[in-house]
């Protein structure tokens, strides 16, 4: 049975919501605060994952993780952020639908990190391969590139909404990532203990002195204005290295050199527009302008971007008024001259969480508005896909009611009467517009609706509301109340740049200063107002809305535990606030008003089948019945559940719970169970390694026993036969010495009578002053004619050609002898150079054979007439043996047909012989099939007759792997030639000892565990011609060989 885990097993708290009982508000937070102690940070609501920000990490991320949720059930295993991720890829790589992830909660609880868990996790169980990994591994770095991030009291960086698209494989091609509510203000003014964009920091920390020159900047962040001083180190930030890591991710995401390059300056002018400062100055009609107090910044700037200096510095100075054909250039005041300027789809949605600050203005407000667009949709689709699945389940459905946030989403964005249709309408009209009549218009129009508050308006139950000053509004959130201050609200959505800024950026020599300021193209030039931030974030948050309505919604709501930003601490009242305007209590709700808990039939008999009989261990139908059965045991009341298509669904957690219980008791008698058997299991099993170690024990005893006294008599042997050889070679080497020095002295003795005599018989007849010349000539010429005449007679060329011409004369003995000497090694020499190397291979083995069995075997003079050829099979040419030859990895040294001799009858039976370097090998002559393989160095000798017989035994090692059915007896034709081979093989073996050849009638053969004698006799003339082998008795195989002429 395979065993698998689930959101059940060991759980702390309740890891869905939906089975918590009873259902409160306070059981609901209790629950949250004994996962978060216990870092269990993810819990359900159904399908919905609830995220609690553990502010440290947690060693829950690894790659075996990964592969734990890699295509398993969502609720297979205990709540966790891959299984969202794993059940959102699945259904849109299998189910071909597309998918969007909704990431919403307030800003500090863990969004961006999620989204980027979430991607993470798809790029790390999708396919593999150079162009996917090159685009996984964009879409993960582009987080250092677009996240827009600083250092504030909440954590802000932009909202970002990412597509990701898929090919039919699951693979992803690319992706398309929209940026939301960028707080563009913050390059100018930062609250206090905040800091401006980290990329300022990172450049002037992390960046090379090198590249600093090039940008015209100072390490020294006190010199720049835009960049604050009390927050500008923050604890646990390295800047430098998130430089870098910036840096390369630019690489990954496309960028080359030079675009980083442009981006970099562009960075750097912002610092130097933060530094150039202007003072008002009259002119003489009255009007004020405004002149630049220190022109070295704006130099900098001007050759950083490629812009001429007096363009930007008039640009900075006026601007220009068209109407129709007309233009008006007009003077800016200091106060206007400040730098305003400062295939299948996933859809992953971070973004900003709702907000309540005690200043809440503009960007609140629109923040605000996109998470009621957002909780809307959420309400609407959770809706509208649990009916979907009580619908596709077959199972009845009651529509429950629910608070609809719509009326608050028309408040703000309705065309005619909407918030922000009256901020555009003030905007837009002429005469005195601030934020005071903006306030006024809402004061008239608004003041009638629920959720609108205000102290000036008609409502006269607000007038003595002291909590609501007289320049602020408050709406009633789904969220709670939020207090909005006026102050600003008109100047923040009319966000203009004027065109003479936009025109002068359009003439820099900078390419990406060009595509950024499209709008400065003079041949472009648009009269028409361009729409203010409010209408554009509307336009985007429809967009948004339209897109994710088209897809699987799958949501992660993120809670902050504290304010501290701090690990293990939990404020009761922060997460209980955010559990009610996220509407998770509404949420379980919603799932409990049908069925708490629902599970496919599969794995739900799989983990309750031991609580009936019948369906235990193995249930053999259908799922579906196993499960029917199972609750029909059970006696579960038939309204507590209701069988769907695919699933059953519980309603009570109740019901649930009494099925864990029973089959926790279950589990208890199934595991004392297992602990007997297992006991037993091992209690028998040491008793029969106790057994088998007793019997090895004994038998390495008597090996021991047995080795020992075979040493003693071998080391004693070994001492008797060095003293017999030793006395032997001595008493040799006395004789030899003994007979040399007699010939030595006979020789002396005739030499000095020889010449005693010839020159007493000579010295008479010569004068002495004439003796020597006569004699050197006499000497010379008797030289000359037996050189002269041995030239004439020399015998052939024949190097076994034992003639020789006879000496003349004997003092010629000597030079006699050495000539003939000379002569022989010569005629060898001249003799072997007519040799190829395999002729001298074939002569080596006939010399080999020679030494082996001349005087030994008498069937060695009849072989030695015929060439060794060596494949007589040709088994490298003939189809028939391929199989046979590819079986072989070594080269065939020799083929041949041999008759393996059966020790039950004698008969011989035909095999092929292959002989390697390495094995010889015995294959079925018929089919090829190899029936033996023996390792040469298993070959401890081999036996023959003195006979002309070709029987031969391979004897073979005892305790070697090839020596379990014993030795092979065979018959072969060319016996002579493979004893020779093997023999050659073990020889030129440096590894191996060199073959013994046991040359005698009569030997022993190991067959299994017997022994057999082979005996050769000659036959008579009753046996006929040939060699006949037969058995007499089970120890005894007697070989009739015929008697030779």
């Amino acid at each position: 049975m395979e065993v698998k885990t689930s959101l059940l097993d060991n759980m702390i708290g309740v890891g869905d919501m939906v089975l918590l009982e009873p259902l409160s508000e306070d059981s609901f937070l209790d629950n949250l605060r004994k996962r978060f102690d216990h870092n269990e940070i993810y819990t359900y609501i159904g399908s919905v994952v609830i995220s609690m920000n553990p502010y440290r990490s947690l060693p829950i991320y690894t790659p075996d993780k990964v592969e734990e949720y890699r295509n398993r059930n969502f609720y297979e295993l205990s709540p966790h952020i891959y299984a969202l991720a794993d059940e959102a890829y699945r259904s849109l790589r299998d189910q071909d639908k597309d998918q969007c992830i909704l990431i919403t909660g307030e800003s500090g609880a863990g969004k961006t990190e999620a989204s980027k868990l979430v991607m993470s996790y798809v790029a790390a169980v999708c396919g593999k391969g150079q162009e996917v990994n090159k685009v996984k591994e964009q879409l993960l770095q582009s987080n250092p590139v677009l996240e827009g991030e600083s250092k504030t009291l909440h954590p802000n960086s932009g909202g970002k909404y990412m597509d990701i698209e898929f090919d039919f494989k699951g693979d992803p091609l690319g992706g398309v990532i929209s940026n939301y509510l960028l707080e563009k203000s913050r390059v100018v003014k930062q609250p206090r203990g905040e800091r401006n964009f980290h990329i300022f920091y990172q450049l002037l920390s992390g960046a090379s002195d090198d590249t600093l020159k090039q940008l015209k900047l100072d390490r020294d962040f006190s010199k720049y204005n835009y960049l604050s001083l009390d927050s500008a180190v923050v604890n646990g930030l390295d800047d430098a290295a998130n430089f870098r890591t910036v840096r390369n991710a630019m690489q990954i995401v496309g960028f080359m050199e030079d675009e980083v390059q442009s981006v970099l300056e562009l960075v750097a002018a912002v610092l130097k527009l933060g530094n150039i400062e202007f003072k008002p100055e009259s002119r003489c009609n009255g009007t004020d302008e405004s002149r630049i107090k220190d022109k070295n910044d704006l130099k900098e700037m001007c050759e950083l971007l490629g812009i001429e200096q007096s363009v930007l510095e008039r640009a900075f100075s006026y601007r220009t008024v068209e109407a129709k054909m007309e233009k008006v250039s007009t003077t800016l005041n200091v106060s206007q001259a400040q730098a305003k300027t400062r295939h299948k789809v996933m859809g992953v949605l971070d973004i900003y969480g709702f907000e309540i600050f005690e200043d809440n203005s503009f960007e609140q407000f629109i923040i605000n508005y996109c998470n009621e667009k957002l909780q809307q949709i959420f309400i609407e689709l959770t809706l509208r896909e649990e009916q979907e699945e009580y619908v596709r389940e077959g199972i009845e459905w009651t529509n429950i009611e629910y608070f609809n946030n719509a009326i608050i989403c028309d408040l703000i964005e309705n065309n005619q009467n909407g918030i922000l249709a009256m901020l555009d309408e003030e905007c837009l009209r002429p005469g005195t517009v601030t934020d005071e009549t903006f306030l006024d218009k809402l004061n008239t129009i608004c003041a009638e609706h629920q959720h609108f508050e205000s102290r000036l308006s008609k409502n006269s139950k607000f007038l003595t509301d002291h909590s609501l000053p007289h320049n602020c509004f408050r709406i009633q959130h789904y969220a709670g109340k939020v207090l909005y201050r006026v102050e600003g609200f008109v100047d923040k959505n009319n966000d203009l740049l004027y065109r003479d800024l936009s025109q002068a950026m359009y003439k820099a020599n900078h390419s990406l200063i060009k595509q950024l300021f499209p709008e400065g193209n003079p041949a472009k030039v648009n009269l028409k107002r361009p729409l203010t931030a409010g209408s554009q974030f509307k336009t985007s948050v429809g967009t948004l809305m339209k897109n994710l309505q088209t897809k699987n919604p799958n949501y992660i709501r993120c809670i902050k535990p504290n304010d501290k930003k701090a690990s293990h601490i939990f404020t009761d009242s922060l997460v209980r606030h955010q559990v009610r305007y996220l509407g998770l209590m509404e949420n379980v709700r919603v799932r409990r008003a049908g069925y708490a808990f629902r599970q496919a039939y599969e794995p739900c008999l799989e983990r309750y089948k031991m609580l009936c009989k019948k369906t235990w261990p193995h249930w053999r139908g259908p799922a579906r019945e196993g499960v029917e059965v199972l609750m029909a045991d059970l006696q579960v009341p038939a309204e507590e559940f209701s069988y769907g298509r695919s699933k059953i669904f519980i309603r009570n957690p109740r019901t649930l719970f009494f099925l864990e219980e029973r089959r926790r008791q279950c589990l208890q008698d199934l595991a004392t169970l297992i602990q007997k058997i297992y006991r037993g299991w091992k209690c028998r099993s040491q008793f029969l390694l106790l057994k088998q170690s007793q019997i090895v024990v004994a038998a390495w005893y008597r090996r021991f026993a047995q080795q020992k006294k075979y040493q003693n008599i071998k080391s004693a042997t070994t001492v008797v036969q060095s003293y017999t050889r030793g006395w032997q070679a001595r008493k040799l080497l006395r004789e030899l010495k003994y007979q040399k020095r007699c010939e030595e002295a006979v020789t002396t003795i005739a030499a000095f009578w020889h010449g005693t005599q010839v020159r007493r018989e000579y010295r008479k007849f010569f004068r002495a002053n004439a003796g020597k010349k006569i004699y050197d000539f006499t000497i010379q010429r008797i030289m000359q004619k037996y050189f002269l005449g041995l030239k004439t007679t020399l015998p052939s060329m024949s190097p076994i050609d034992k003639n020789w011409p006879a000496r003349p004369y004997r003092f010629l003995d000597g030079v006699h002898t050495e000539l003939r000497r000379i002569f022989h090694l010569w005629r060898c020499k001249k003799y072997r150079g007519q040799f190829t190397e395999e002729r001298k291979a074939v002569y080596e083995e006939k010399l080999e054979a020679s030494e082996i069995f001349k005087d030994k075997k008498a069937l060695y003079p009849s072989s030695v007439s015929q060439p060794f050829k060596g494949d007589y099979l040709e088994i490298s040419k003939n189809p028939k043996y391929q199989k046979l030859n590819s079986a072989v990895d070594e080269k065939v040294l020799l083929a041949d047909v041999v008759n393996k001799i059966n020790r039950a009858n004698g008969k011989g039976t035909a095999r092929i012989f292959l002989l390697t370097k390495k094995s010889v090998v015995l294959a079925d002559q018929k089919t090829g099939q190899v029936k033996a393989s023996v390792p040469l160095p298993d070959v401890a000798s081999v036996s023959v007759s003195t006979q002309s017989d070709g029987f031969f035994a391979l004897k073979l090692k005892e305790g070697s792997a090839s020596a379990v059915k014993g030795d092979f007896l065979l018959s072969s034709e060319h016996l002579i030639e493979i004893i020779t081979k093997l023999h050659r093989i073990g020889v030129t073996a440096a590894d191996r000892e060199q073959l013994n050849i046991d040359i005698s009638d009569e030997f022993l053969v190991q067959f299994k565990q017997d022994k057999v004698c082979v005996k050769f006799i000659q036959g008579g003339p009753k046996n006929g011609s040939g060699v006949s082998c037969k058995r007499k008795n089970n120890r005894l195989l007697e070989v009739s060989v015929p008697t030779t002429a």
